[in-house]
């Protein structure tokens, strides 16, 4: 049985519109050690699919379909049951550290609070703890800034102490939301960098959310792309670059600055917006911007077709670990 197993998760949300599926039907597994990226536009469901797993959804969002972590089922379990979860065996790197983290109180016991929880520490022993896990995350002085508040921090040592507050408990699974996000390159580097040793280091299991197909491409083994709330591919990370089959993937990889560019150059955009959620189209959700849309694809929505390996340089193609999927009636099959 793998760590963690999701189902045909989706996520409901209830609004003065009505109800609507903000996550439809995804499904992974994941193993100890193994590093899964989530990737798509903002909206595209994203930071919901992994508030589920958390069980921190809002008051007007559910779950439903399955999430077995460790052969205990997470949909529609207790509060108390998910309280003993978080923090312990599940830890979440939130996406933005100056409004996650409590302004009002100082960063030795924010980080040292789960280990008062979960391991019964007195804070004495927690705030040594604290203190060690602020070093390994590369704070300066970390026991002299235990008693320090985050607005003294800077934006790359705030995401630090988010991750050191995540690994207090030593967690099975960490889920990284955007851990890079508004940092100089360097730092991202250095936070990349750092959770790459964590999962080495621990074993523990790591899903990395991002917007940035470069950082998914060199940080994680499998990938997720997520469109409108659906995944649109997913497979090896290498399998799915050296092959991206669904149009969405190769417009999100073609959106990207690139380096050499004229100055001035326009960026290439994806024309038209995400469907809207609560008036979904009956077929393909990425129809109305896909250059190559047929009419099928208006009919109804497709299902998720494997993949073939590509064979690169006359050599076979390798069997992959995870099937290379992709959610596309005419998929783009050339390298």
């Amino acid at each position: 049985m793998a760590l963690l197993e999701v189902n045909n998760l989706s996520v409901m949300v209830r609004t003065h519109r009505g109800v609507a599926a903000a996550v439809r039907n995804m499904s992974f597994t994941l193993e100890r050690g193994e590093t899964l990226g989530v990737i798509g536009e903002s909206g595209s469901g994203k930071t919901l699919a992994m508030l589920a797993l958390m069980g921190l959804l809002p008051r007007n969002a559910w779950a439903e379909g399955s999430i077995v972590f460790n052969g205990q089922e997470l949909v529609g379990a207790s509060e108390k049951t998910l309280c003993a979860l978080r923090g312990d065996d599940l830890g979440m790197v939130f996406q933005e550290p100056m409004t996650a983290l409590d302004p009002l109180q100082r960063i030795g016991d924010q980080i040292a609070e789960p280990l008062r929880q979960h391991r019964d520490m007195d804070r004495r022993t927690a705030l040594e703890h604290a203190a060690e896990l602020l070093d390994r995350v590369g704070i300066p002085d970390a026991r002299d800034r235990l008693h320090d508040y985050p607005h003294q921090f800077s934006g790359g040592q705030r995401q630090r102490i988010m991750i050191a507050a995540a690994l207090a408990c030593d967690p099975d699974v960490l889920i990284a939301d955007e851990p890079t996000t508004a940092l100089d390159v360097t730092v991202q580097a250095q936070i990349l960098n750092l959770l790459r040793e964590l999962v080495a280091e621990r074993g523990m299991a790591l899903i990395l959310i991002s917007h940035d197909l470069a950082v998914i491409a060199h940080n994680v083994q499998r990938m997720m792309v997520l469109y409108a709330g659906t995944v649109a591919e997913s497979g090896n990370t290498a399998e799915v670059f050296a092959r991206m089959a669904h149009p969405y993937t190769r417009a999100l990889l073609a959106a990207r600055p690139r380096i050499g560019a004229p100055r001035g150059a326009p960026l290439q955009t994806i024309p038209g917006r995400v469907p809207d959620m609560f008036t979904p189209p009956p077929g393909c959700r990425f129809a109305s911007r896909c250059n190559f849309v047929q009419e099928d694809c208006r009919q109804a929505e497709p299902p998720s077709f494997e993949v073939p390996p590509v064979a690169l340089d006359n050599h076979p193609a390798p069997e992959p670990a995870a099937p290379h999927l992709a959610r596309c009636y005419h998929m783009q099959l050339t390298p």
